[in-house]
């Protein structure tokens, strides 16, 4: 399949990266900001953008049902630690 590539305007600074991200099916916005943010900075460098969060080894029964309720995970109210660990990683 041969698409079309169309003009994402001047505000998009990586045309080529745009392309290729709308064609993953990525959103017009998202692709505009990963383009525009590879092009002010190493490639590589944007991937390492972010905060860092701790192992979910460090966290505490408490906080791992907390983040477990948070994004819907049924039954962590009965799951011991290392079975919330795993709920979470797997979700």
């Amino acid at each position: 399949m041969v698409t079309k590539q169309r003009d994402p305007g001047p505000s998009v600074k990586d045309k080529g990266l745009y392309e290729d991200l709308r064609e993953e099916g990525n959103s017009k916005e998202k692709s505009a900001r990963i383009a525009n943010a590879a092009a002010n900075t190493s490639r590589k460098a944007v991937g390492e953008k972010g905060g860092k969060s701790g192992s979910y080894d460090d966290w505490t029964v408490k906080d791992l049902r907390k983040r477990a309720g948070e994004i819907g995970i049924d039954g962590r109210s009965k799951m011991s630690k290392a079975e919330l660990i795993k709920a979470l990683r797997n979700h």
